[in-house]
């Protein structure tokens, strides 16, 4: 029996579809809406009920003295992932091979798929077999899950759709290219695509209620994979058409007059340039064009994607995010998966996926400071779920400085599993160091009492080794990344160095810090004017052992070349204690 509170609900759901915009004519307008309705009915049949509120003991995202934090179990949680290359999940024999490199890589955290095709292969019939061993080898190697839901979109294409879906193209249409040839890519407007991708995704947040409810291996979850529409920058099949030249949804409009002086610029000009327009249709609205075809087809994949999210979260409201797959300097909407949330896109996303509670990056590019600033936003969660291309110690860099300068939640390399020897090395010595460090950055994330330093690299792979200059209380503190010379008489002062550089500061008080990384060289200045100096007392090496410091040597004389400077050695990732004064 429907009760008065899942009749208020499905009253609800049915008005954010409606709230969607899609007005048709005649046999369409009556499918969509039953497809709908039923839908909305299918989620609140017994077994298939709205969860009560969450548990304040399950995972999820907090505000924490200016960052915001993933709370596992109660207490902050910094994920040390990879993400597993995308066959990786689907045969267990296959993963039990793998997790002794995890560990040897100081993972705490594995990013992993769940596929569609292979936990739904008949329609209604659930396997979770892959999922529960991979939850049984996480837990049994003492890491943490976030899940991968591979359902209607993967790269924009379809490919991990259940045999029953992919055949069955006339009930689960596809999207079409401008002269009406389908693609391998589910139509973001069809009821059916959206019923049965949320069908499978309410089974598989059950699921994980029911077997992991209490144990928490899995703390976060991705909905589909890097959403966008290529080759062209929106779907031209007849629903889409149909909603294209309908009037722009409310809800939209609604959101952009909420925001209007906090947009992306390209949308705020875009809209300022007819009149900010409501209630008409999208070329009436946005102008006509392929940029217009972009914010359509965002609107329609992500309000796809919170709906997705919004029926899983209702039966387990676990953390849910959306990653971007990100744009080359040049490219043209349709030329990338179009509609994704990019940051031009985000003031879309928030609107038509209020479900998805933040979006995150997979940086592939060598400018990795500038795409990573770019989703590291105030207030926000920042996650990197995805990276690579680079090597081993410059991945690991990433990593030291996202943690430390951007506050990221977690940082994860794409298929480690192929890392060579050398490159899982140096990424295994500094996961060591974070996992040293945790306690340090977590207390210090968001406080200002802690930074990265990371030379910025252009896309076209030049790197910018200006020294960089931070501020602590009395103390400038400038990391170079270039190695000095000797102090000798006529010694060249700018000698050439490795290639990786990167690192963080951490200040637990006036004239005490930790510094850690590689490839740099700090010198200290005291801040003001005024006839005074800074010297360093001292400088420890070492390690935290079961979260005590554990002193090694002290660095003086040669080490700091007479006290002049702390030097993060090439080549390896270190901890240095650091203790400095004044004098005058």
């Amino acid at each position: 029996m429907l009760t008065t509170t899942r009749f208020s609900r499905a009253q609800s759901f049915l008005s954010a579809v409606w709230e969607s915009g899609v007005r048709l004519a005649g046999g369409a307008a009556r499918r969509w809406r039953r497809c709908h309705a039923a839908f909305v009915i299918a989620l609140l049949l017994p077994g298939m009920a709205p969860a009560a509120s969450a548990d304040a003991s399950m995972p999820h995202l907090a505000p924490r003295h200016g960052a915001i934090q993933l709370i596992v179990d109660g207490q902050p949680f910094l994920m040390r992932a990879g993400e597993l290359e995308n066959s990786s999940a689907s045969s267990l024999p296959y993963l039990d091979t793998l997790w002794s490199k995890f560990e040897a890589m100081h993972f705490n955290a594995v990013i992993a798929p769940v596929y569609w095709n292979l936990i739904e292969p008949q329609q209604g019939r659930f396997d979770f077999s892959t999922v529960d061993g991979l939850i049984k080898g996480a837990r049994a190697h003492d890491m943490r899950l976030v899940l991968l839901w591979f359902g209607s979109w993967k790269n924009s294409m379809s490919s991990y759709l259940p045999a029953w879906v992919k055949r069955d193209a006339s009930r689960y249409p596809r999207a079409r290219r401008s002269d009406g040839t389908p693609m391998e890519i589910l139509s973001a407007l069809d009821a059916a695509n959206v019923q049965a991708d949320s069908a499978a995704f309410v089974a598989l947040m059950k699921h994980l209620k029911q077997t992991d409810g209490e144990q928490h291996t899995v703390v976060m979850v991705q909905v589909e994979n890097e959403v966008g529409m290529i080759p062209e920058a929106r779907d031209h099949g007849p629903l889409a058409d149909a909603a294209f030249h309908a009037p722009v949804p409310q809800a939209l409009t609604d959101y952009l007059s909420e925001h209007r002086e906090r947009l992306a610029p390209q949308l705020a000009a875009a809209w300022r340039a007819h009149g900010f327009r409501t209630g008409a249709k999208w070329e009436d609205t946005f102008g006509a064009g392929e940029q217009t075809d972009e914010l359509f087809t965002a609107w329609t994949e992500a309000r796809y994607t919170g709906q997705v999210a919004a029926a899983g979260k209702a039966v387990y409201p676990l953390p849910m995010y959306a990653n971007a797959a990100l744009i080359r300097p040049g490219k043209r909407p349709g030329e990338y998966p179009s509609g994704g949330p990019l940051p031009h896109l985000f003031d879309v996303w928030r609107a038509a996926a209020p479900a998805i509670d933040f979006l995150a990056p997979d940086i592939y590019f060598p400018n990795f400071t500038e795409w990573a600033e770019k989703y590291a936003l105030p207030g926000r969660p920042f996650l990197i779920p995805e990276t690579g291309r680079v090597s081993g110690a410059q991945m690991a860099a990433n990593g030291l400085y996202a943690y430390a300068h951007l506050n990221a939640m977690g940082y994860s390399p794409y298929a480690p599993e192929f890392l060579s020897p050398d490159y899982a090395k140096a990424l295994g010595q500094a996961y060591d160091l974070i996992d040293q460090l945790t306690p340090l950055i977590l207390a210090h994330q968001g406080s200002g009492k802690m930074v990265g330093m990371l030379p910025r690299t252009h896309f076209d792979g030049s790197v910018d080794l200006s020294p960089q200059t931070f501020v602590f209380g009395d103390y400038k503190v400038t990391a170079s990344f270039r190695k000095p010379g000797s102090a000798s008489i006529g010694a060249k002062l700018d000698a050439d160095t490795s290639t990786t550089h990167g690192g963080l500061i951490i200040q637990t008080g006036p004239d005490d810090f930790w510094f850690a990384g590689t490839g740099i060289t700090v010198y200290f200045e005291p801040v003001g004017k005024g006839r005074s100096a800074v010297g360093i007392e001292s400088i420890w090496e070492g390690r935290f052992i079961n979260g005590q410091w554990v002193p090694g040597r002290e660095m003086n004389g040669d080490d700091t070349n007479q006290g002049r400077h702390l030097s993060l050695p090439d080549d390896e990732f270190s901890i240095r204690r650091v203790t400095l004064y004044r004098y005058h």
